[in-house]
């Protein structure tokens, strides 16, 4: 394959990814709204160039970690979307037989550890992790992703100093929404410089447009490239923004409404898929059919999550306490 027409496959493959998270989204939502998918919910439209383009420059060994906010990079990870949404309906057949739902998302086998509710959470586990494959000798990569927000925690500085001063494979993948749950960055936090914040514990650094997919995907490729060649942790800041209000739960009345429309502008989506439009490379033709392919996968998805079984009663504490031995 040519360079010129591998990356017009990468692009492609970039743009289907954003539109099955955007559908897939839409959908929950909706859900939501009609009562099939209880408890909380986050979505991520409007940041689906992070998942998309960083997701895409890791290897399929690597280990992923995210947050609440987490069905993007679960699904592009390879979780059946399926398995997904049966997991948010708080069915058996979820990828967490229903005991996760929608912020507790998890695959060992496709390396997706989460999907972790606590804000930070997943930092020390992501040390962990790393300083597990450190020691063993393998050249897996740990992605760590967290918000902002997760950097006013002391999780944060433990997790950056550590995976610093052991040279740890972490790749640190900070998605700045700018509001973390509701409070604006500079009301929160004195520094508002991300990436010089990492830098303080001499972790290199680099800040991206987390609204242009193939930025996000060129600067995490060289990144992940120098951690897995051992050069110790590296630290990623894209720049985002999530369009709708931190969960359902939230009035949103944190930020103007003029300012949402203006980024709404950056669409990631829409933004990409002008690009190709205009140097040629995608036809309206070919984006309506490949939205239409995400559409019928998410449709597939909630019809089989809303036909599935709830988990028998008598197996509601499984896996919950340790089986009792002989006396």
């Amino acid at each position: 394959m040519t360079p010129v027409h591998a990356s017009l496959t990468l692009s492609l493959e970039l743009l289907t990814d954003m539109l099955r998270i955007r559908r897939m989204e839409e959908k929950c939502a909706e859900l939501y709204g009609a009562g099939k998918i209880r408890g909380f919910l986050h979505l991520y439209i409007g940041e689906e160039a992070c998942a998309a383009g960083a997701l895409r420059a890791l290897a399929p060994e690597d280990s992923v970690i995210a947050t609440y906010r987490e069905h993007a990079h679960a699904l592009l990870r390879g979780v059946p979307l399926r398995a997904i949404m049966a997991e948010m309906y708080g069915k058996a057949s979820g990828c967490c037989r229903g005991h996760g739902g929608s912020m507790h998302l998890f695959d060992a086998d496709r390396h997706f550890y989460g999907g972790n509710a606590i804000v930070g959470g997943g930092l020390p586990l992501a040390v962990g992790m790393a300083l597990a494959d450190k020691l063993q000798g393998t050249k897996r990569v740990t992605a760590c992703f967290f918000g902002e927000g997760a950097m006013a925690e002391g999780a944060f500085h433990e997790a950056m100093n550590l995976a610093a001063l052991w040279q740890l494979p972490l790749l640190f993948c900070c998605e700045n929404n700018l509001y973390a749950m509701g409070t604006a960055l500079a009301r929160s936090q004195s520094q508002t410089d991300l990436c010089a914040r990492a830098a303080s514990y001499r972790v290199p650094a680099v800040k991206v447009d987390g609204m242009d997919v193939r930025a996000v995907h060129e600067a995490t490729r060289q990144a992940a490239q120098q951690v897995r060649a051992g050069s110790g942790p590296f630290f990623m800041e894209y720049a985002t923004y999530r369009f709708r209000a931190h969960s359902m739960f939230d009035p949103d009345l944190y930020r103007d409404k003029a300012e949402i429309e203006q980024w709404k502008q950056r669409g990631p989506i829409h933004s990409f898929t002008a690009k190709l439009k205009a140097t040629g490379d995608l036809t309206e033709k070919a984006f309506l059919a490949l939205d239409a392919r995400a559409q019928a996968e998410v449709a597939d998805a909630a019809a089989y999550a809303d036909a599935a079984e709830l988990e028998p009663i008598e197996d509601l504490l499984k896996d919950v306490y340790t089986p009792q031995g002989p006396s």
